[in-house]
């Protein structure tokens, strides 16, 4: 099948998952009481938290704080950590901090290299900076373009990498992040890989018909389905104080019952775990609203349709 012809498919087969309430059967869900809830990753044999713990929430800190925060997040039951080079000193501030608790998480990290020996080259540093001799899932790192995906898949692109990086065992599963539905539909068409990390948003789903495709296609593959921009409210207005929120390059969501219907909204698809945004106050709340995040009825996903309808999506499809 042609690429444009598989797309085409793909967006007329996604209609199904936007009716709710969400079809959660593709997932196994493990509730323990005062842990957070977690469920199964694809097809890999994991569970992993439902909240992650997204490494930009350690970028400046200090190593007492950053020791605190993974603490805090091991002690809520959270066992899923990503980060990447990318993220500042980050890597280098979570290598010790998680290091007691290595063997009891799930560690994502990503490259944003394209080519092979660029990826090998950032996969040896990442190794060294969080003290571990393996990857539980290594990804491919904001891939936006066809172009991109052409590259990474191409000869010498960092797909061999990859490959041999498994093989070797310093990886377990493969994966990748996309910010356009076009990439991470080209990339699901030309590997078999174990899991996606995606924004899956209130608004960026209803005003930007951006997310349908992608999970529906990623459903049939029976991959692990990661969530991004759960907690995002829309672009920065003009001219808006970004001080206090630094780390988050969109306006977030603030407020407990808004963060509580974007968690919920994310998390009603068949979603394994939404990483939320890197500032620590907002991560920390996540953790406090997340024995509230249950799947929505009809009546409360119509609710939230309309909201975002409103909204100003981060990402759009056109469907072109």
């Amino acid at each position: 099948m042609k690429r444009r012809d598989f797309i085409r498919t793909t967006v007329v087969s996604a209609s199904a998952l936007s009716i709710f309430p969400a079809d959660l059967s593709s997932v196994t869900r493990e509730s323990i009481p005062g842990s957070i809830e977690k469920r199964s990753l694809g097809r890999t044999g994991e569970k992993l938290s439902v909240i992650g713990f997204g490494g930009i929430v350690v970028k400046d800190a200090t190593p007492l704080e950053s020791s605190a925060l993974v603490k805090l997040a091991i002690d809520s039951g959270i066992n899923y950590f990503d980060v990447a080079p990318s993220y500042g000193d980050a890597e280098i501030k979570l290598g010790p901090a998680l290091e007691p608790y290595r063997k009891n998480v799930f560690l994502a990290c990503k490259t944003g290299e394209r080519k092979k020996e660029g990826a090998r080259k950032e996969l040896e540093q990442s190794l060294k900076n969080l003290r571990t001799d393996h990857f539980d899932l290594y990804q491919h790192h904001a891939v936006t373009s066809v172009d991109d995906v052409d590259t990474i898949m191409g000869p010498g692109g960092a797909m061999e990498t990859f490959i041999d990086a498994k093989k070797e065992g310093k990886v377990r599963f493969l994966g990748f992040s996309a910010h356009s539905v076009e990439a991470a539909l080209a990339l699901m068409d030309r590997f078999d890989f174990d899991t996606i990390l995606f924004p899956v948003n209130f608004a960026t789903w209803n005003a930007g018909n951006f997310g349908p495709q992608v999970l529906e296609r990623a459903k049939e593959k029976k991959m692990g389905i990661l969530a991004l921009k759960a907690m995002a409210k829309g672009p920065w207005p003009e001219g808006a104080d970004r001080t206090k929120y630094s780390k988050c390059w969109y306006e977030p969501l603030t407020s407990i019952d808004d963060i509580t219907m974007g968690l919920r909204f994310t998390l009603s698809h068949p979603v394994t775990a939404a990483v939320p945004p890197g500032e620590a106050e907002l991560w920390k709340t996540a953790i406090k609203v997340a024995d509230n995040i249950q799947p929505l009825s009809s009546e409360e996903a119509e609710e939230i349709k309309e909201k975002g309808l409103k909204g100003i999506p981060l990402f759009k499809y056109s469907g072109s």
